[in-house]
């Protein structure tokens, strides 16, 4: 007897990723966060519409705070909409926000968001703790993978 598969609901996934997180930063440690929305917020996450180029993160009295995380307003929602870039509370456990505060008093380490999806019913944010990339180190990165490229393509075109 053939076992059923679960149907893959069509907002699980991600919904937002923040690719100028890799470019800009090395990111050092990754964790899963729920994030605080309102309904009209959740609609618009769930149609795919959201930007995080510019967001970060910040502890601040205990509390994590998501800032500059753009999320347009849902069209039907009309008079109950939300403000798209308002901060969003994030939610952690307290030795999680404890360690992070310890963490990003460091010099140069910050907390940037790195994708926005859905886990079963609940929107979660990925952060990273990251710490910012100088422009040499970017420049020798994208010399290096331009190096990798070209002997693949050696490789490739000797062994067809």
């Amino acid at each position: 007897m053939a076992k059923k598969q679960k149907k893959r609901r069509a907002d699980e996934g991600d919904v937002a990723t923040n690719r100028r997180a890799r470019h800009k930063f090395n990111l050092v440690e990754r964790m899963e966060a729920g994030i605080v929305l309102q309904g009209s917020e959740v609609k618009s996450l769930r149609e795919g519409k959201a930007q995080m180029s510019d967001a970060y993160a910040v502890v601040d009295k205990g509390e994590v705070w998501l800032r500059n995380l753009h999320i347009p307003p849902y069209e039907p929602a009309s008079r109950e909409n939300h403000e798209p870039e308002r901060p969003r509370k994030l939610l952690l456990h307290r030795p999680e926000i404890e360690r992070l505060v310890g963490k990003t008093q460091q010099k140069g380490q910050t907390l940037i968001p790195v994708r926005i999806y859905f886990k079963g019913p609940h929107a979660k944010v990925e952060l990273a703790l990251a710490t910012g990339k100088e422009g040499r180190d970017r420049r020798r990165e994208i010399a290096d993978r331009d190096v990798r490229r070209e002997v693949e393509r050696e490789f490739k075109g000797r062994y067809r």
